[in-house]
């Protein structure tokens, strides 16, 4: 049984299969059977042009719990990436004001 659980999101940024390196325009993340991975229900990543031939995807097929683990370091790299352009770059905004450099 299908979950009909997708999210997609724009996305600026390259994607690698292969040798080739191309330009992405979107994400899908979904929750649904593996298509490829020998497990059951899987969270699917694809990192897509819609712009280029069919083939111009990545994707990952990750369990639930290593979905989690992913989210949990993506949040603890974007923190230390904020803090980065903030704190040490002196670029955005910290609570609101805004740093002129």
């Amino acid at each position: 049984m299908c979950t009909s659980i997708i999210e997609i999101a724009p996305a600026e940024g390259m994607a690698k299969r292969g040798d080739e390196w191309f330009p992405l325009s979107h994400t899908v993340v979904a929750y649904d059977h593996a298509r490829h991975a020998p497990l059951g229900d899987v969270i699917t990543l694809d990192f897509i042009n819609a712009a280029l031939e069919p083939g111009a995807r990545a994707g990952i097929e990750l369990t639930l719990e290593t979905a989690k683990e992913l989210r949990a370091a993506l949040d603890r790299a974007i923190a230390a990436a904020e803090f980065e352009e903030t704190e040490v770059r002196g670029k955005g905004t910290m609570g609101g004001i805004v740093r002129l450099a």
